[in-house]
C-alpha cells in the first residue's frame, strides 16, 4: 500500500498578487522553490492562514529573488494580497519511505525570503 505524505512545504509566505484573468496556477519565487524542493508544474495544496480557505493548483516558477507569491485564475478569488499562506506538496511511498522521509520545510522571512530550512 502507498501512503500520501508531506514532501515539501513553504510556511507562511505572503501573497503578493492575485490575478483572476490568468490561466491558473500559483507563481512562486524560484529561490523558495529551490529551498523547498517543490518543482514547477507540481501539484500543491495552498492553505490561507487568514480564513482557512484551501485550494489545489499547480506551480509556475517566478523570478528568483522577486518574492512573488501570485495566486492565478479562479483561486485568486479565494485570497487577498497580504494574506499568509502555507504551500504544501505531497508524495507517495511505502510505509518505510514515509516513516523515514524528511520533508523540505521553508520558513519565510521578510519580503518572502528564506528565513530557515528545516
Amino acid at each position: 500500500m502507498l501512503l500520501k505524505f508531506l514532501r515539501a512545504k513553504i510556511h507562511r509566505a505572503v501573497v503578493t498578487e492575485a490575478c483572476v484573468d490568468y490561466v491558473g496556477s500559483i507563481t512562486i519565487d524560484k529561490n523558495l522553490l529551490d529551498a523547498s524542493g517543490i518543482l514547477p508544474g507540481e501539484h500543491v495544496l495552498v492553505a490561507d492562514m487568514s480564513d482557512g480557505q484551501r485550494f489545489e493548483t499547480y506551480v509556475f516558477e517566478g523570478d528568483p529573488g522577486s518574492g512573488v507569491i501570485c495566486i492565478n485564475g479562479a483561486a485568486a478569488r479565494l485570497v487577498d494580497v497580504g494574506d499568509e499562506v502555507i504551500i504544501m506538496a505531497f508524495g507517495y511511498g511505502s510505509h518505510e519511505e514515509a516513516r523515514d522521509y524528511k520533508p523540505g520545510v521553508v520558513l519565510i522571512g521578510e519580503k518572502n525570503t528564506v528565513s530557515e530550512v528545516l
